[in-house]
């Protein structure tokens, strides 16, 4: 016992105390900034289709967050070449707060900012704070994810993030459910389960698109496996970008949803 209380004084709150304004590392992919007259390398070297030249803008529910458009830039007369800093016409920031309830928002052109994003990415409803502010249950549906996504909501829940203390958990059953959080690109062998678990919710609920592959089929967008016809059918409510998500990101992006 006397161990036991030791080891807890020695190790103090594992927790993070701030989730809002958590620090992030400098290694991390998030926010893109984008500079207008630095020309960018041909719009292929990006896997997703995210990247866009004419005009230059970056869509942050196809990007995979992979660099590849920040490290290359053209050369004249000579293909392209890697550059950094001052000479890369995309930087990423270490900025993780990245959800929005607008699929258009997702789409970063030059002209836009971190600050601006992170207060009206988000459009905050009375009626969603006051029915889920409190507490918030939702069924995670894998519909052909490759797991890194599905690994990092798992460690939401983990002693580190603890999304459990601001009332939101993962359940096994929807019907115990008030929305469901989708990762993977949605196959046709998981696109009438998936249909199925949203019935299974009772009203009012709420759909939740995580990460590149739920948001636009990802790396996997041009597969003739895929059904997303479902994302034509029913109303989406949050989109969290990322490749995976980060538990950041997601908490935050669900926090700023339900709260005011």
């Amino acid at each position: 016992m006397f161990d036991t209380l030791k080891s807890r004084i020695f190790q103090g709150n594992q927790f993070i105390k701030d989730i809002k304004n958590a620090p992030m590392r400098d290694q991390f992919r998030g926010f893109p900034i984008l500079k207008e007259g630095v020309e960018v390398c041909d719009e292929s070297v990006c896997p997703t289709g995210a990247l866009k030249t004419n005009p230059l803008t970056i869509d942050m529910g196809k990007c995979t967050f992979c660099g590849a458009c920040q490290k290359i830039s053209p050369l004249q007369g000579r293909g392209c070449h890697e550059v950094t800093g001052e000479g890369s016409a995309v930087t990423f920031t270490n900025g993780y707060k990245l959800a929005s309830t607008d699929r258009d928002k997702l789409i970063v052109t030059p002209q836009s900012n971190y600050e601006d994003y992170v207060k009206s990415a988000v459009e905050v409803k009375k009626e969603i704070v006051k029915m889920f502010g409190h507490s918030l249950k939702l069924r995670q549906v894998s519909a052909a994810g490759c797991n890194g996504c599905e690994m990092e909501l798992n460690a939401c829940s983990n002693v580190n993030f603890d999304m459990g203390r601001f009332g939101i958990d993962f359940v096994a059953s929807p019907r115990h459910a008030d929305g469901i959080v989708i990762t993977g690109p949605i196959s046709k062998h998981m696109a009438y389960a998936l249909e199925d678990c949203y019935k299974s919710v009772p009203n009012p609920k709420l759909v939740i698109l995580c990460g590149a592959c739920a948001i636009s089929g990802g790396v996997f967008q041009n597969s003739t496996e895929l059904n997303r016809e479902f994302l034509d059918k029913y109303p989406i409510d949050l989109y969290i970008p990322g490749c995976p998500v980060h538990p950041l990101t997601f908490i935050n992006g669900v926090l700023s949803y339900i709260s005011k």
